[in-house]
Protein backbone atom coordinates (compact mmCIF):
# COMPACT_ATOMS: atom_id res chain seq x y z
CA UNK A 1 0.00 0.00 0.00
CA UNK A 2 1.63 3.20 -1.16
CA UNK A 3 1.57 6.28 1.42
CA UNK A 4 -0.80 9.10 -0.09
CA UNK A 5 1.35 12.21 -1.12
CA UNK A 6 1.96 14.69 0.92
CA UNK A 7 -0.37 18.15 0.66
CA UNK A 8 1.75 21.35 1.02
CA UNK A 9 0.31 24.77 2.02
CA UNK A 10 1.17 26.95 -1.76
CA UNK A 11 0.61 29.94 0.12
CA UNK A 12 3.22 28.54 3.04
CA UNK A 13 5.84 27.48 0.98
CA UNK A 14 5.69 31.38 -1.28
CA UNK A 15 5.65 32.91 1.85
CA UNK A 16 8.97 30.73 2.66
CA UNK A 17 11.11 30.94 -0.39
CA UNK A 18 9.62 34.72 -0.81
CA UNK A 19 13.01 35.77 1.74
CA UNK A 20 16.12 35.79 -0.53
CA UNK A 21 17.99 34.99 2.26
CA UNK A 22 15.60 31.78 2.63
CA UNK A 23 16.89 30.97 -0.80
CA UNK A 24 20.44 31.63 0.15
CA UNK A 25 20.50 29.12 2.62
CA UNK A 26 18.59 26.53 0.39
CA UNK A 27 21.29 26.83 -2.34
CA UNK A 28 24.31 26.21 0.66
CA UNK A 29 21.87 22.85 2.02
CA UNK A 30 22.22 21.46 -1.31
CA UNK A 31 25.72 21.21 -1.07
CA UNK A 32 26.51 21.23 2.69
CA UNK A 33 30.35 19.98 2.40
CA UNK A 34 30.97 22.90 -0.14
CA UNK A 35 29.74 26.04 2.29
CA UNK A 36 30.20 24.59 5.82
CA UNK A 37 33.13 23.78 7.52
CA UNK A 38 33.47 20.28 9.14
CA UNK A 39 30.96 20.28 12.31
CA UNK A 40 32.71 18.56 15.44
CA UNK A 41 28.96 17.25 16.23
CA UNK A 42 26.67 15.83 13.26
CA UNK A 43 27.73 15.14 10.16
CA UNK A 44 26.53 17.89 7.43
CA UNK A 45 25.20 15.45 4.99
CA UNK A 46 23.75 13.15 7.38
CA UNK A 47 22.47 15.20 9.91
CA UNK A 48 22.45 18.92 8.60
CA UNK A 49 24.38 22.05 9.28
CA UNK A 50 24.16 23.44 13.08
CA UNK A 51 21.83 26.30 13.01
CA UNK A 52 25.33 28.46 14.45
CA UNK A 53 27.34 27.50 11.34
CA UNK A 54 24.31 28.76 9.05
CA UNK A 55 23.71 32.12 11.22
CA UNK A 56 27.59 32.62 10.51
CA UNK A 57 27.39 32.53 7.65
CA UNK A 58 24.61 34.78 6.84
CA UNK A 59 25.93 37.27 9.16
CA UNK A 60 22.79 37.23 11.34
CA UNK A 61 22.47 36.07 15.48
CA UNK A 62 21.48 32.82 15.99
CA UNK A 63 17.97 33.50 16.91
CA UNK A 64 17.46 35.27 13.23
CA UNK A 65 18.74 32.22 11.52
CA UNK A 66 16.68 30.20 13.72
CA UNK A 67 13.49 32.09 12.56
CA UNK A 68 14.20 31.72 8.81
CA UNK A 69 14.67 28.10 9.38
CA UNK A 70 11.40 27.47 11.29
CA UNK A 71 9.99 29.22 8.61
CA UNK A 72 11.56 26.50 6.04
CA UNK A 73 10.55 23.83 8.48
CA UNK A 74 6.82 25.27 8.26
CA UNK A 75 6.94 25.32 4.87
CA UNK A 76 8.33 21.21 4.41
CA UNK A 77 11.43 22.37 2.58
CA UNK A 78 13.78 21.49 5.46
CA UNK A 79 14.09 19.18 8.22
CA UNK A 80 15.75 19.52 11.87
CA UNK A 81 17.86 16.98 14.63
CA UNK A 82 18.76 17.86 17.61
CA UNK A 83 22.35 16.40 18.41
CA UNK A 84 23.07 17.11 22.08
CA UNK A 85 22.35 21.27 22.60
CA UNK A 86 22.52 21.84 18.69
CA UNK A 87 20.08 21.46 16.04
CA UNK A 88 20.71 20.59 12.69
CA UNK A 89 19.00 22.03 9.36
CA UNK A 90 18.70 19.27 6.58
CA UNK A 91 17.32 19.64 2.66
CA UNK A 92 14.12 17.42 2.56
CA UNK A 93 14.81 16.10 -1.06
CA UNK A 94 11.50 14.36 -1.25
CA UNK A 95 9.26 17.04 0.05
CA UNK A 96 10.67 19.55 -2.08
CA UNK A 97 10.15 17.27 -5.33
CA UNK A 98 6.82 16.22 -4.13
CA UNK A 99 6.11 20.19 -3.95
CA UNK A 100 7.47 21.02 -7.48
CA UNK A 101 5.14 17.59 -9.08
CA UNK A 102 2.20 19.70 -7.04
CA UNK A 103 2.72 23.20 -7.99
CA UNK A 104 3.21 21.79 -12.26
CA UNK A 105 -0.27 19.88 -10.96
CA UNK A 106 -1.90 22.76 -9.74
CA UNK A 107 -0.69 25.40 -12.74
Amino acid sequence: MTTPARAFDTAEVFRALASPRRLQILDWLRDPVSHFPPQRDGDLVDDGVCVLFIADKLGVAQPTATAHLQALARAGLVTSKRVGQWTFYKRDEAAIDAFTRQLRDQL
